[in-house]
């Protein structure tokens, strides 16, 4: 298991730690949004899925991960 914390811009609510936690939930990658620190702590198998596959799934959702 690997863990990595992403800087994340344009989160602001609930919803939005909702759609980032479930988009990344949906590829096997769990995730914690810490929202004050305009971050997200994800766990996942790197064998399984890339660290540029869970940033692009963030960005899908509309947030840029920097």
């Amino acid at each position: 298991m690997t863990t990595t914390t992403l800087k994340v811009k344009g989160m602001s609510c609930q919803h939005c730690v909702s759609n980032v936690e479930g988009a990344l939930k949906k590829k096997g990658v769990t995730a914690k949004v810490d929202l004050p620190a305009n971050s997200v702590t994800v766990d996942y198998e790197a064998n399984r899925i890339t660290l540029q596959q869970i940033k692009e799934t963030i960005e899908d959702q509309g947030y840029d991960v920097g």
